[in-house]
């Protein structure tokens, strides 16, 4: 496979710490004597031939004398350089570094302290995958189409323009673009002027930004649509291609709503003149979406909406991530991380922000039950051996991309919404405000956001933040006893450390808020577990939840006596609480710190009347139970046996077709059952998923729009070769962008190894489109994780050519992650060995973790559950 170069070893690290530069000292690949100022930037792109030139002209402040500006270049051919305006220097030598991806302009002389301007022309490559400036094809009535577009995060801009591509290095952009008359040019900055040129072509100039880094930096270009809205003093648009305008309202009816409230909440205006969502066909194996500043970029499935084909879930993905892009143009664009050891800074902040914005507009989505499932996804992965701290240290690029992760995204939103449980709403969002004005246009680390809402609160925020950031692992929270007394409820509690992998592992210690709450109550108490005990008193002698509201980013470990008081009064659990307990219950049974089976009676407990998000977790984890009896007939016919008895019910209830006015969390629960109940096997589920998709042709009402994706796979899952063979036919036929890469990915996930291997060796053609094919291999592995793996390893080369170079690092050995066969842990250090760089192993670690952890799950808990299963006459 292509390595992402180690900058390590061709260019030394170098720390700053000048009063002229910034105060932080932060890890760079470049050295800090030279501070760009200003880019003027003009990019002449050959859509055809998929190749570009371009010329810079920089701006930079020299702040030590050095005769050598050193850039970051990759890919890139620099053709000319001049020093403009200074007599004396004659032009460069010019080294290209292709591992360190630098590109060094040597004078005969040092530059002494002053300001310059060095132009550069150059010539470039447009890719097919989500990297640099690159090509997106998709078709037409009237034939192919191609747009192009620009990713820059991580380290990306270099393949575009010589440049100081660190966050650290803020500056202005002049952005022109030399381009066919007839498309449209996008960039972070409305168009000042257009100038007619021969040929058929127009010079395109952008308005200056404002001051930013490097990744923050976009351009497309195409046959483009644009909706717009003006919003207070900004236009607020959304960009597709021509003839899907139509399906951009709901977004930008969505991006008209919330920009005004993020205003409010920053107390900073929104600082460009326009915000644009752009929506392209494709996707990747890296991102959905992108936060450049003013031209958010955004897959179209992720973005459009047609109710003809699209679901709730669609409609609710499109807030929340438009919700997460939007507050980034704050948290990370107008203030941002100085080094990707804070990566979190940006990611963790707009995740938790995401569910402000969504609890502010949709609170019927009920978007805190989402947050408990988010704080979920990070403590599965932050309970093994292979987790590491939410600020990490980065020291190459070849690391930034494995920073990308449920610990820097959700443990990142779960501890900022645990914090601000802890101090208070109004102290927290004062604290925020602090800190953005006091580093607008700058950057920051996460001890700025500390003493910013420390300050506001009036507690000590630091010293809980630092557990909770600069060391891995989730805290356990065990309930040692709860004693009534003079109608109060005294609590014991200690606190130890929940790993998944590491029975015998020392805990580590942090300082941790803890609300508990009597069933009878209104209000928690709260207290701050130090030392490893804390002591609390609770209003009456009702049972009591510990984690109350689940902010707290821990699991609670009750005795067996207290847990089946609260089993007994499930129904009285407000909705959080009772999606805690299950998850808790449920992780701490497989980590073998209470009976496995203790979830099934909580299962058993639950309300019908309950909300859709608890059983649409009771879902999830009926049909990981099952998953983990892959290979065991009797435990999971058994498990096929219960998920029909507690989960059909549920959907019979419901029903298999809309009712008008549903809430939307009905209409998800209902596809979350049928994918559950289609997963376990259940046939009477199969049969009329499969009588619907047969009767689709003659009645276009068998299958609903929220249940289209929903049907389509349960018949998929459980394909023959006809029916691969239809999928395949309407997938080959349809001219949709939405829908074309869906039906391809359906032809992965059949059970039958036979159609899954048809399916891989259709991924590897052109025919599903360049970025479909990697999708298609990441379905295939999820149910055949084994299979797949070998079959990636043995096609490598031609595997990692369709996926971005941004995930090459992790894409493979995620394949193998799904794997319960011993032989795949030694299959996967072997691969990591060979082809990823040290200082890039983290996904290697990780799925190596998880095989581990499913091997020991099966042999050491699945036995228990069984034995539950049969003394229940499952």
């Amino acid at each position: 496979m292509l390595r992402l170069p180690s900058f390590v070893s061709c260019l030394a690290l170098t720390l700053v710490a000048s009063s002229t530069v910034a105060a932080p000292l932060q890890t760079s690949q470049l050295p800090r004597d030279i501070r760009p100022d200003h880019y003027d930037l003009t990019l002449t792109p050959d859509a055809q031939n998929l190749s570009f030139t371009g010329q810079v002209g920089i701006d930079f402040e020299v702040l030590t004398p050095t005769p050598r500006v050193v850039l970051n270049a990759a890919d890139l051919e620099i053709v000319t350089a001049t020093l403009a305006g200074r007599r004396g220097f004659a032009a460069p030598k010019i080294t290209l570094d292709t591992a360190a991806q630098t590109a060094t302009f040597e004078f005969t002389k040092a530059l002494p302290v002053g300001r310059y301007r060095l132009d550069i022309s150059y010539k470039g490559k447009i890719g097919t995958q989500a990297t640099g400036l690159f090509a997106l094809d998709y078709d037409e009535a009237s034939g192919k189409r191609r747009a192009l577009y620009t990713q820059f995060e991580d380290s990306y801009a270099r393949y575009v323009l010589p440049s100081w591509d660190e966050p650290f290095y803020k500056a202005t952009f002049s952005v022109k673009a030399d381009v066919p008359a007839g498309e449209m040019a996008v960039s972070n900055m409305p168009v000042a002027s257009e100038t007619a040129e021969k040929s058929g072509r127009k010079l395109v100039s952008f308005a200056t930004s404002p001051k930013m880094s490097t990744y923050l930096l976009f351009f497309g270009l195409g046959e483009f649509e644009r909706a717009t809205r003006k919003i207070r003093n900004v236009e607020v648009g959304v960009i597709a291609k021509k003839g899907d305008i139509d399906k951009a309202g709901y977004a930008l009816d969505s991006a008209a709503q919330i920009l005004p409230w993020l205003d409010d909440y920053f107390a900073v205006p929104y600082p460009l003149p326009k915000l644009d969502n752009i929506a392209a066909p494709g996707r990747s194996q890296f991102f959905s979406a992108m936060e450049n500043w003013g031209a958010i970029f955004t897959f179209e499935n992720t973005l459009l909406f047609d109710p003809a084909i699209s679901s709730e879930s669609d409609k609710q993905r499109i807030f929340v991530v438009e919700a997460h892009e939007m507050a980034h143009q704050w948290f990370g664009n107008l203030v941002t991380m100085a080094w990707w050891d804070d990566l979190w800074l940006n990611e963790g902040f707009a995740s938790w922000m995401e569910g402000r914005v969504t609890e502010h507009f949709h609170p019927e989505w009920d978007p805190a039950l989402d947050a408990v499932n988010s704080r979920d996804a990070a403590m599965s992965l932050d309970a093994l051996a292979s987790t590491h701290p939410v600020v990490q240290k980065i020291e190459t690029v070849a690391q930034i991309s494995q920073a990308f992760d449920a610990i820097t995204y959700q443990k990142g939103q779960a501890v900022i919404g645990m914090l601000e449980a802890y101090t208070g709403t109004e102290a927290w969002r004062a604290g925020v405000r602090k800190y953005i004005k006091a580093n607008s246009y700058g950057n920051t680390v996460s001890d700025d956001l500390w003493a910013a809402v420390e300050a506001a609160a009036g507690k000590p925020v630091t010293a809980i933040a630092h557990d909770f950031t600069l060391q891995p692992g989730v805290p356990l929270i065990r309930v040692e006893s709860a004693a009534c007394k003079n109608g109060q409820t005294e609590l014991m509690l200690s606190q130890g450390e929940y790993t998944k992998d590491r029975p015998n592992k020392t805990p580590l210690g942090w300082h941790v808020p803890v609300l508990a709450r009597g069933l009878d109550a209104a209000t928690p108490v709260a207290a701050l577990v130090v030392g490893g005990r804390a002591e609390m008193t609770v209003p009456g002698c009702a049972p009591v939840v510990v984690n109350a509201g689940q902010s707290g980013y821990y699991r609670t470990l009750y005795t067996p006596g207290l847990f089946k008081t609260l089993a007994a009064n499930f129904a009285r659990l407000a909705p959080a609480d009772q999606m805690g307990l299950l998850s808790d219950s449920s992780n701490l049974g497989l980590a073998g710190l209470q009976p496995p089976s203790d979830v099934f009676d909580l299962l058993r407990a639950i309300p019908a009347d309950a909300k859709p998000h608890v059983w649409s977790r009771a879902a999830s984890l009926v049909q990981s139970f099952y998953d983990y009896g892959e290979g065991n007939a009797g435990q999971q016919a058994a498990l096929r046996k219960f998920a029909g008895q507690y989960l059909r019910p549920v959907l019979d209830r419901l029903g298999w077709t809309p009712r008008a006015g549903e809430p939307d969390t009905v209409a998800i629960l209902r596809g979350d059952l049928i994918t559950t109940l289609g997963r376990v096997g259940d046939p009477v589920v199969i049969a009329e998923a499969r009588r619907r998709f047969a009767a689709r042709v003659s009645d276009p009402a068998a299958i609903p729009p929220s249940l289209r994706r929903t049907i389509l796979r349960v018949v998929a899952l459980h394909a023959d070769q006809a029916t691969w063979t239809a999928i395949h036919e309407a997938a080959a036929q349809e001219t949709s962008a939405l829908i074309r890469p869906e039906l391809y990915n359906l032809l992965a996930v059949a059970k039958d190894e036979t159609l899954t291997r048809q399916a891989l060796a259709l991924a590897m053609t052109d025919e599903p489109g360049v970025t479909t094919g990697a999708s298609m291999i990441r379905w295939a592995a999820a149910e055949h994780p084994d299979l797949v793996f070998d079959f990636a390893v043995a096609n490598k080369d031609a595997v990692n050519a369709k996926v971005d170079v941004s995930a090459r690092t992790r894409f493979i050995p995620s394949l193998g992650a799904g794997s319960s066969d011993p032989a795949m842990i030694a299959k996967l250090r072997s691969y990591g060995e060979a082809n990823i760089p040290a200082d890039a192993q983290q996904s290697v670690k990780t799925a190596i973790a998880a095989v581990a952890y499913r091997i020991d799950v099966r042999k050491t808990r699945m036995p228990v559950i069984a034995a539950w299963l049969a003394r229940n006459k499952f």
